[in-house]
């Protein structure tokens, strides 16, 4: 694939990300065949996109999807919430393909109308934490959903760094992977062309190759749109 024809994926983050954790998303996009662009509340890019990746970081702001905060010392950010929900409004209806990643899945199906457990280890007695960017939990997938075509796997081993999850799908919205806790961990529309979201971070899981077939998947579907303009 030329430089050229490449794909421009925009990627949200927080504007404290660091570098490090940019890396990972920055070469995630770039190994299969995309141009990773930057977008946090001080980096809009002006140009058109052709693929869009909701990343990971702060808690969702509990009245966006109309639940109210637990006494929590948790992290929100508001401008970032603004920022990608406009960044869906314009993309969702172009047909453009969108990946959520952790905090992006649950802000997709935020956008569709569905709800967020506030914190899984409030709701759910006895569950064993297991925050780490190392493949620690099993993910069961459904089978002949999109993301099981695109992983080519029924059952995989993901990183867990979420207290968030899931609740009520929203609009169009289907559950299609949970770990053997029960809890969400993968969504996809039935109405979009390539809506995914799943509340893992396959960018971190750089050798595992069902993971890094999920980050391929988008700047493909990003590429047929160059190809395909909409009318």
């Amino acid at each position: 694939m030329s430089r050229k024809t490449r794909p421009l994926i925009g990627i949200t983050t927080s504007d404290a990300k660091s570098r490090i954790a940019w890396w990972f998303d920055w070469f995630a996009v770039w190994r299969h065949g995309g141009r990773p662009r930057r977008l946090s509340p001080s980096r809009p890019f002006p140009e058109a996109l052709d693929g869009l990746i909701i990343g990971g970081g702060d808690d969702i702001q509990a009245h966006l999807y109309d639940d109210e905060m637990l006494s929590l010392d948790v992290r929100v950010d508001p401008q970032r919430d603004e920022l990608e929900l406009e960044l869906l409004e314009r993309f969702i209806p172009l047909g453009k393909p969108v990946l959520g990643i952790c905090r992006g899945a649950q802000l997709i199906n935020v956008y569709q109308g569905g709800t967020l457990d506030p914190d899984i280890y409030t709701t759910h007695e006895g569950l064993k934490q297991r925050r780490t960017v190392l493949p620690r939990k099993t993910v069961d997938i459904v089978a002949d959903s999109q993301l099981h075509r695109i992983l080519e796997v029924s059952w995989c081993r993901i990183n867990s760094l979420h207290h968030q999850a899931v609740q009520r799908t929203g609009k169009g919205i289907e559950i299609v992977a949970r770990d053997r806790d029960g809890l969400v961990q993968g969504i996809e529309s039935h109405d979009h062309e390539f809506l995914i979201g799943v509340q893992w971070h396959p960018e971190w899981l750089v050798f595992n190759r069902p993971q890094q077939r999920l980050i391929r998947a988008l700047v493909e579907a990003a590429q047929r749109g160059i190809a395909s303009p909409s009318p």
